[in-house]
């Protein structure tokens, strides 16, 4: 057994039995951690922190080798993002990212970068503007850096480069060619300018990506493809998406 001392964010806290609960983090060095706070419930003062979803703990948590679901000892709120909990379109904008990383991350694997990018939308989610495209480049950003991201550099079909004329194959998870386009696809159709935000916000730093425009056309194609993407290659919703119309 060993003891992890690391940073993590709340994803998701549930209630275990009457007096604990078992919350989902994603940790700076561990990725995603599931831990039980035996005994929260019952005396909230033995820990120092509410298990609010996007707040960042310093927790130690003793991991053990046979079983995915550890022993959190201590849990001490960080960072609380008050901004981001002012109106409901922020909170369920946050609630989203917690629930995509949750669902696509795998358990205890790092990847310091995805941490790093959920500490940053959450700080850029208190004081956005236009909450819609952050989540948007935020779906971009996250997908790209697990490596599950639609395929958009060229045709999925024959590798081709891309035309302009491509349309979106939710099936094939990226961009397809008229060259390789059947009627028996279910093809969505998408402008070059999504294309372009896509391939920009994939590969850029995300300080970057918070100067890209994204019109209100292309705002509506991000949403179908990636959204479709998602709910195709996880197969089950992200509930609170609905939400975010």
């Amino acid at each position: 057994m060993a003891i992890i001392s690391t940073e993590g964010i709340v994803l998701r806290s549930i209630d275990l039995r009457e007096t604990s609960k078992i919350a989902f983090f994603y940790t700076r060095s561990h990725g995603k951690v599931k831990g039980v706070l035996k005994g929260i419930r019952k005396d909230p003062r033995k820990f120092h922190t509410s298990l609010d979803k996007l707040s960042v703990n310093d927790i130690v948590y003793y991991q053990y080798r046979n079983s995915d679901v550890h022993l959190i000892s201590q849990c001490d709120m960080k960072e609380y993002f008050p901004d981001v909990r002012l109106d409901i379109r922020r909170i369920t904008a946050g609630e989203y990212a917690c629930e995509l990383v949750n669902k696509i991350m795998p358990v205890e694997q790092k990847n310091e970068a995805v941490y790093e990018l959920l500490l940053d939308y959450c700080a850029a989610l208190g004081r956005a503007r236009d909450v819609g495209r952050l989540v948007h480049l935020f779906q971009i950003k996250v997908l790209a850096l697990s490596g599950f991201q639609p395929h958009i550099d060229s045709c999925v079909q024959c590798g081709g480069g891309l035309q302009g004329r491509e349309k979106f194959s939710t099936y094939k998870g990226g961009l397809v060619c008229p060259r390789c386009q059947r009627k028996d696809m279910a093809l969505m159709s998408v402008s070059p300018g999504t294309i372009a935000s896509l391939v920009y916000a994939g590969k850029h730093p995300w300080a970057q990506c918070l100067k890209l425009v994204l019109p209100l056309s292309v705002k509506r194609e991000l949403r179908q493809v990636l959204n479709n993407f998602l709910i195709y290659h996880l197969e089950r919703n992200i509930k609170s998406a609905k939400y975010l119309e």
